[in-house]
């Protein structure tokens, strides 16, 4: 599975109306939720696969997570676990997950709150799929360490750089904007905490 069939997956219908069920949110605005947060929550899941102190946890998170069934979207979302995808998420985003949750709404046209619910419930099937790739890949390359995973997750996001920034630009399609690729570019490099920080407000600008 490639990482578009990943994004494909996470904003497929049945995963689109499990998440809706799930929180109480319209079906159109887990949509919108979910087209303008994935590429963020890529971004930060690369962040964390590349930070020397978070590394490891995020490889063992990902691993728990991809022994998870998501065979049936449906019934995997009726079972989700909403606080465990919260603080997946605060994970990804740091420190300044509030304000890029606040950023999110603005662009969804989604209230804070709904948006919450839907990057809870959408971040555990995130990391699942994320965990069953990096899974495969790791018994295709013999790349067991936390290293090796954010090798792959690189490998995944466009190889890392510059390439990492254009694919997540990618994901927003035509609302990201020149300024967004610029901005992702120009902070893409600095793996840090406020770099990751920088990247991610500025996909959404």
């Amino acid at each position: 599975m490639a990482i578009e069939s990943v994004v494909s997956s996470v904003k497929s219908l049945d995963s689109t109306e499990g998440i809706s069920k799930a929180t109480g949110v319209s079906a159109e605005a887990t949509r919108g939720v979910l087209d303008a947060a994935l590429p963020l929550l890529l971004g930060g899941a690369l962040g964390q696969s590349n930070n020397s102190g978070t590394s490891a946890g995020f490889a063992n998170a990902l691993t728990q997570h991809a022994a998870s069934n998501t065979s049936n979207v449906g019934a995997y979302m009726s079972g989700v676990d909403l606080k465990d995808g919260e603080k997946i998420v605060n994970h990804l985003f740091g420190s300044n997950a509030n304000e890029i949750i606040t950023q999110i709404a603005k662009k969804s046209g989604v209230k804070k709150a709904d948006v919450k619910k839907v990057l809870s419930a959408a971040a555990p099937y995130l990391m699942s799929l994320l965990g069953k790739e990096v899974g495969a890949q790791q018994q295709q390359q013999q790349a067991n360490s936390a290293a090796g995973v954010a090798g792959i997750m690189g490998s995944l996001l466009g190889g890392g750089g510059n390439g990492t920034a254009s694919l997540l630009t990618g994901l927003l399609g035509a609302s990201g904007g020149a300024n967004a690729n610029a901005n992702a570019n120009a902070n893409a490099s600095n793996n840090g905490s406020g770099g990751l920080t920088s990247l991610l407000m500025g996909l959404l600008r």
